[in-house]
């Protein structure tokens, strides 16, 4: 038979989190959201320039959580074109273009830079 012991409580733990939670700026992701749209402007395939004008972001606060959300506004007869951009679609005629990977790469440089800045902010506090 295996006993397991355990003395205290994680009343520290508790602290630390809490501590961390309060000291977060929220208001940097803003930041980086404007950022993340410039970046999405810039790398979006341009054929009008409609879809890359098109980029919006909103940051979205939860129960113990918070993201931001990236959104495109260019919809045509109910298909959203930076969509059928990354991943590609079907022609009238039974054809297919080939979608670009053009969000991640454009992303990812922002999303470094929000782990990189929150884990400072972490350090910072706790």
């Amino acid at each position: 038979m295996i006993k397991f012991k355990q003395k205290g409580d994680f009343k520290t733990l508790t602290n630390y989190l809490l501590k961390v939670n309060k000291g977060f700026n929220v208001g940097i992701l803003d930041k980086y959201g404007e950022e993340g749209v410039t970046a999405l402007r810039s790398a979006t395939p341009k054929d009008t320039g409609l879809t890359a004008d098109s980029w919006e972001y909103r940051v979205i606060r939860g129960d113990g959580s918070v993201s931001i959300m990236f959104n495109n506004t260019n919809v045509q007869n109910g298909v959203p074109i930076a969509v059928i951009l990354q991943y590609g679609h079907a022609t009238r005629n039974g054809g297919y273009v080939q979608g670009i990977d053009y969000i991640n790469p454009a992303l990812r440089p922002v999303f470094e830079k929000i782990a990189e800045e929150a884990w400072e902010e972490v350090k910072r506090v706790g």
